[in-house]
Formats: structure tokens, C-alpha cells, sequence
């Protein structure tokens, strides 16, 4: 549309309101700039304070229950880890907000929760510097449980603050657009007909959108996330308004539904290594070996092997959790080997050599014992005559090396290229090597590789190597 020209669209709300000044007194014109300019407040409050809201979004909904959890993990000697950052980033955002925020109530809000965030990094500083277990645990449950609540209620509370202003906004803009409506009717009932009926139909074209776009935001903040159609307007700034928060819903529902699919993704993984660890075979051949030992009155070595086999699975349950040492590791596999010793003790022997300097060092558990079963049966059975399985741990400035070695069958460099390239695919059912590449890869990212060398007739030697200097805060990975 070009004014200069003297030529408008008389199918926007621009064009109409130039054709409309051109048939109204001075009274209308200056009656229909505070219309627009309405319009335009309403926009820039209604941007600011759903600005807000987003901001305020951002807050994570797991603050209490993270710090709580890393706290206590802090104070019963699991981690020595404080959560500095997470009070850091609520801290952050609470500043941030307060400087865009007008309304007292949300400005007392985010003052409230800048307050308890200096509270609350004081009271762990005061657990940081006390030593005695019970006097921390007191302060963990009188201090920071408190503090933590109390921080997500007023955010929460400046979200409902905030919600109130838009409505409050919403409500004056819908009484001094009737007033003001109202009164440009008087007007033109007075001047023409004609000047009265384009009045009304600006107003509807102006409003009706903007309250379409009121209600949609309100379905959204009440979890709509389906698609909706834009809201049709012939005004480009409502239109991409209204096409911009549809696109904000589908982004939003999309992120939702990919964090809740990676989370089944990554349970399925955790509960398909626990089954295929368990392995009832294994059992009861072991059972069996054991029955055999005493029949032939071989007392010792099945007292021996009952004893690896209430190690083997005293380490494999680990207390629940899913990261342990790798000296919790070690013993593990030392159980595991003993008892295939005894079935395999024609075609197997074996040797362990950690280094003593990584076993405190952690890793996803079941990381060894899958290399390990490996060895034995792609490994040492297919090959006729006896063989060794070789586990050593060692370390470098960077790195913590774990490597498991055989002197079975091997393969060849097609066979090879193979194994490598199914372990890093998502639809291999190489289970068990696969399982250590993913559980590897989520609790390290890509700090850690696993390599594998096979000479056919000779051997095969799988080599993890994971980041020496890793902290890790929690028990679990998944």
C-alpha cells in the first residue's frame, strides 16, 4: 500500500481507518488515533509480559527435586558435588526477569526468590564446611528442603502474577476499546450512516483476532499443544503473530514428545541388558556344576563356586545403582570367571590386571562382563585346544584404558568390519557389545571409543577407553 500515491488497500485495517479519516470531522480522526494507538500498547505490554511468561518457562520444573537429590547425594558421601549451578541459573533468571517486570506482585515474587538464593547458597556453604554427618542432615532437612520449596512456589506464583497481568491488560484494552467504540457510534450516527457501519467493522476486524489469539493462548498455557489454523486477519503483524505462537505450540509439543520417546528409548535399553544378564542357562549350568562337585565329593571347589556365584550376583544387583567402580566391576567378572573356569577349565584360563590407581573410577556396571562372555564363546569355544582371556586396566594422562583379550578363533577383516559397524547402529542386535557402546556414549558423550582388533586364527582384543577426569554426580544413567 502506498499513501504517497494517494492509493490504499481498502481491504486492511490501515486502508479502512485512511478511508475513514477522510469522512470523519477532527473529533473522529483524533478518536480513531487513540484506537490505534490502544492497538499498539496493547501489542508491546501483551509482547513484554508474554515475554515474561517464556522466560519464566525456562525455570526448571525438577529445581527442587534436583537440588534436593544432589544435596543429599552431597551430604551422605555419594558425591562431591555441590549444585552451584543450578542455584546459579535460578538466580540468573530471576534478575533477568525482575528487570523486565512492572507488576509489583511478580517484582516481589522475583525479589523473593533472589533473596532465597542467597539463603539457600548459604546454607550449603554452612553443610560445605561442617563435617559431622547428622549435624548436615539436620540442615539438609531444616534448610535446603525448605528453601528449594519455597523458590519453585514463587516462581510458580510469578507465573500466576504474570497471567493476571495479561488478563488485567486484556480487560482495560476491552473497556477503552468499547468506550472509545461507543463513542465513534455516537459520532457518526450523528454524521452518516455510512461512516458508522465502517466504524463497526474495524472495530470487529481488530478485535476478533486478538481475542481469538487471547483464547488460544490461554488453551496453550492449559496444555493444547495440537495444531490449531492461524487466526485469519487481514493485519500482517496479528497474522504472524498468530502463525508464530501456532509454530511455538508445535515446536513446543515436538520437543515434549522427543524427550518422552528418548526416555522410553533409553529405560528399554536399561531393562533389556538387565534381561540379557540374567541369563537362566548360565544359572543353572552352574547349579549343576555345583550338584556335580559334590557328588564326586569335590566339597571344596563347590563351596568355591557357590561363593562366586553369591559374588556374581551380589555385585550384579550393585544396590540398584547403575555406575559403580571399577573395582566393584573387577570383582564382578573375577566371580564370573571363576565359575566358567570350572565348566571351561579344559579350554580356558585367565588373568585380571587392574591397575590399582583406576579403581575407584567409575563406569556403567555390566560394562566388562559382556567383553568377557564374548571372548568365551565367539572366542575360546569355537577354537579347538585351550585358550586365555587377558583383562587389564590401566591409565594415561587422558584416558582410562580397559581391555579384554583372547587367543580364540578371531576373524577375519570382513567379519571385522561387520562387528565394528553393528555396534554403532541403532538396529543391531549385537546386544551386548551394542548396550556398552550406548551406556558408554550416554554417561561420557564422545569422550569415549571402543576399538576392536582381530587376527583371524590368533585372537581378538576389544579396548574401551573412557576420559580419566569424567566427574560423575549420580548413581544412575538412566
Amino acid at each position: 500500500m502506498s499513501f504517497l500515491n494517494g492509493r490504499f488497500d481498502s481491504s486492511t485495517v490501515q486502508g479502512k481507518m485512511f478511508r475513514l479519516i477522510l469522512q470523519m470531522f477532527v473529533p473522529i480522526a483524533a478518536i480513531l488515533v487513540i484506537i490505534f494507538a490502544l492497538i499498539l500498547t496493547r501489542n508491546v505490554m501483551y509482547a513484554s509480559v508474554s515475554g515474561n511468561i517464556v522466560k519464566a518457562s525456562g525455570f526448571n520444573q525438577r529445581f527442587k527435586q534436583d537440588v534436593n537429590e544432589k544435596m543429599y547425594l552431597y551430604v551422605s558421601g555419594s558425591s562431591d558435588s555441590i549444585p552451584w549451578n543450578d542455584v546459579e541459573a535460578a538466580r540468573s533468571l530471576a534478575e533477568e526477569l525482575l528487570a523486565d517486570t512492572t507488576n509489583p506482585d511478580s517484582r516481589k515474587a522475583m525479589n523473593n526468590v533472589l533473596t532465597l538464593c542467597d539463603k539457600l547458597a548459604n546454607y550449603m556453604r554452612r553443610i560445605e564446611q561442617t563435617r559431622q554427618y547428622d549435624e548436615r542432615m539436620k540442615q539438609l532437612e531444616s534448610n535446603i528442603y525448605i528453601i528449594t520449596q519455597l523458590i519453585e512456589d514463587y516462581m510458580y506464583s510469578y507465573l500466576y502474577y504474570e497471567g493476571g497481568e495479561m488478563a488485567r491488560i486484556q480487560k482495560n484494552l476491552d473497556f477503552w476499546l468499547s468506550m472509545e467504540i461507543a463513542l465513534v457510534i455516537l459520532v457518526m450516527v450523528i454524521i452518516t450512516p455510512l461512516v458508522l457501519r465502517r466504524a463497526v467493522r474495524l472495530g470487529k476486524d481488530i478485535t476478533v483476532p486478538i481475542e481469538a489469539m487471547n483464547d488460544r493462548v490461554r488453551e496453550i498455557g492449559q496444555g493444547d499443544l495440537s495444531p490449531h489454523t492461524p487466526v485469519k486477519t487481514d493485519d500482517a503483524s496479528l497474522s504472524l503473530l498468530s502463525i508464530g505462537l501456532e509454530d511455538m505450540a508445535e515446536k513446543l509439543s515436538m520437543q515434549i514428545e522427543l524427550n518422552r520417546q528418548e526416555q522410553i528409548r533409553l529405560r528399554d535399553i536399561e531393562l533389556s541388558l538387565i534381561q540379557a544378564q540374567i541369563n537362566p542357562h548360565f544359572l543353572y549350568n552352574t547349579l549343576d556344576a555345583i550338584v556335580w562337585l559334590i557328588e564326586i565329593g569335590k566339597n571344596d571347589q563347590a563351596e568355591k563356586m557357590v561363593t562366586s556365584l553369591s559374588s556374581y550376583f551380589r555385585s550384579f544387583l550393585s544396590d540398584g545403582k547403575d555406575i559403580v567402580t571399577i573395582a566393584e566391576e573387577k570383582t564382578h567378572i573375577e566371580s564370573y570367571l571363576e565359575i566358567q573356569q570350572v565348566r571351561y577349565r579344559d579350554i580356558m584360563e585367565y588373568e585380571i590386571s587392574i591397575d590399582p590407581s583406576i579403581e575407584t573410577a567409575k563406569l556403567p556396571k555390566l560394562t566388562m562382563q559382556p567383553l568377557v562372555e564374548n571372548a568365551i564363546y565367539h572366542g575360546l569355544k569355537p577354537k579347538r585346544g585351550k585358550g586365555r582371556i587377558t583383562v587389564t586396566g590401566k591409565c594415561d594422562d587422558e584416558y582410562i584404558v580397559l581391555e579384554v583379550s583372547d587367543t580364540g578363533a578371531g576373524m577375519d577383516e570382513a567379519a571385522l568390519e561387520d562387528l565394528r559397524s553393528r555396534i554403532t547402529s541403532a538396529g543391531s542386535k549385537s546386544f551386548g557389545l551394542t548396550s556398552v557402546y550406548k551406556r558408554l556414549k550416554l554417561l561420557y558423550g564422545e569422550g569415549c571409543h571402543v576399538d576392536i582388533e582381530s587376527t583371524l586364527g590368533e585372537g581378538t582384543t576389544i579396548r574401551l577407553r573412557i576420559p580419566r577426569k569424567v566427574e560423575v554426580e549420580n548413581e544412575t544413567i538412566l
